[in-house]
């Protein structure tokens, strides 16, 4: 069943315009499901009912997923039977009208004024190496851009002198975002002269941040940056490169910022998405007030 895998990604990255690592996910779901498949005897996509799609996503409720993972690859099974449908390869849709989970409630991790601090202060700035990453740290915290956004970043797109980056978001929307004061500095002196050092002479290369071996940074790459930092700046919590973004919108919001130009900053179609940051800023208020107003006790 797995020769309709390919033909599959194909027409997503050729109909869809989905980002390379949605395609990645795609690709990833419709696989492991296949698998599964496969081994209770399906043999071919006819022979797939819905039973068998609901088995495997209790299945992934059972063994822990998240409802987010879930959810994922329920939309992921859809557009493979969508397109199987489509290619006539099979007569009848078994994810017809499957609905997806209700989302959990979690409220995202956001970071405290004083983490933020030991975490953008970590990197050591004798080296070239920290020298970028004090950069990278500072940018996507006064940006709030994604991590793909900053590691896709060319040395073009950032200006330093106005303060603004020039950022494509997930759905291929450019857009551009202000940066402050401190970023700026920092981005400024990275390239000013280590970006060069991390070159390794290869000159063509238009990102703005490097790896070690004068290449463009990966995703990968800076996950193990903003760990290693964070277990220097002594913070316990797992945190993720999204938890600057959801830092970056929360501290906004508690210093009066309005959801519209947050929403703008963030990159969001829909402004119910950013609206999840303005409860923990009220929470975070309450707190505020709580410590500090005489007649609050």
């Amino acid at each position: 069943m797995k020769s309709h895998l390919q033909p599959f990604m194909l027409y997503l990255s050729g109909d869809k315009g989905l980002s390379p690592n949605t395609l990645e996910s795609y690709g990833r779901d419709v696989s492991q499901f296949l698998e599964f498949a496969e081994a209770r005897g399906v043999q071919a996509p006819e022979e797939i009912r819905r039973s068998h799609i609901m088995l495997y996503l209790s299945e992934l409720r059972g063994a822990g997923r998240a409802t987010a993972t879930v959810n994922r690859n329920t939309v992921s099974l859809r557009a493979f039977f969508h397109y199987l449908l489509k290619e006539h390869l099979i007569a009848l849709d078994p994810t017809l009208d499957m609905e997806t989970l209700k989302p959990d409630k979690k409220p995202p991790r956001v970071l405290t004024i004083p983490e933020i601090e030991r975490l953008l202060g970590a990197p050591d700035e004798a080296s070239s190496q920290g020298i970028r990453d004090k950069a990278m740290l500072e940018l996507l915290y006064a940006t709030g851009i994604r991590v793909t956004e900053l590691i896709s970043l060319n040395l073009e797109d950032v200006h330093t002198d106005m303060k603004y980056a020039r950022c494509t978001g997930t759905s291929g929307k450019e857009r551009v975002v202000p940066i402050g004061a401190i970023a700026a500095e920092c981005v400024a002196v990275y390239t000013a002269g280590m970006r060069d050092k991390l070159l390794r002479g290869n000159r063509d290369e238009p990102a703005l941040f490097l790896n070690s071996l004068g290449g463009r940074l990966t995703r990968q790459g800076f996950w193990k940056i903003i760990k290693k930092y964070a277990r220097e700046a002594g913070i316990d919590e797992d945190i993720t490169p999204h938890t600057l973004r959801h830092s970056f919108a929360a501290h906004l919001l508690e210093g009066g910022a309005d959801l519209r130009s947050v929403q703008q900053m963030l990159g969001h179609a829909d402004i119910s998405t950013t609206q999840i940051y303005s409860g923990i800023a009220r929470k975070n208020m309450k707190e505020v007030y709580e410590s500090h107003h005489p007649r609050a006790r």
